[in-house]
């Protein structure tokens, strides 16, 4: 049986691993992306994802966040977007992540709701619906700060993004 000190640790090891930060430095941070629409960006940032991050069918990933994309764009204002499969392809013992990349050019076919350019694009691939909303949820603040819209706009680096978020998660 565990004693309570270990049920603790456990718990804060399980907390740390879902905040947005952790979400983000596991699924990495992606620069000057190639493609010219939403399909070929998001399958070459897929690509560039570690496959022992997400050890499963890529072609699956892609084609569930294509699937949703087509529903309803995941472009949200001030170009942004926040693709993601409909439903978790993710498997037990597997680790949820975030990724954020950047496109090279902005794709002309995301039909975000203000018609701006995606420049930053937040990849989520979540555990449960109930992590998706909550990743989506601080996603939304995080853009809303005018400390990391700059950061993002702006293409910083990868530690700047970072310090950004955990600055941010903080004070939350």
């Amino acid at each position: 049986m565990k004693k309570m000190d270990e049920i603790k640790n456990d718990t804060q090891t399980a907390a740390q691993s879902a905040t947005l930060t952790a979400l983000i430095k596991r699924g990495g941070i992606y620069y000057d992306i190639k493609g010219n629409a939403c399909q070929e960006i998001m399958a070459n940032v897929i690509n560039l994802i570690d496959d022992k991050l997400f050890p499963h069918d890529k072609d699956a990933l892609l084609r569930a966040v294509m699937e949703r994309e087509a529903l309803i764009s995941t472009g949200i204002e001030n170009g942004i977007a926040l693709p993601h499969p409909r439903t978790p392809l993710l498997e037990e013992g597997d680790d949820p992540f975030v990724a954020i990349a950047f496109p090279a050019a902005p794709p002309a076919d995301w039909e975000t709701p203000d018609n701006s350019k995606v420049r930053t694009i937040f990849l989520i691939v979540s555990m449960s619906p109930k992590q998706h909303i909550d990743v989506m949820s601080k996603i939304g603040f995080l853009c809303q700060q005018e400390k990391f819209y700059k950061l993002v706009c702006a293409q910083s680096p990868k530690e700047e993004i970072i310090g950004a978020i955990e600055e941010i998660e903080n004070e939350w």
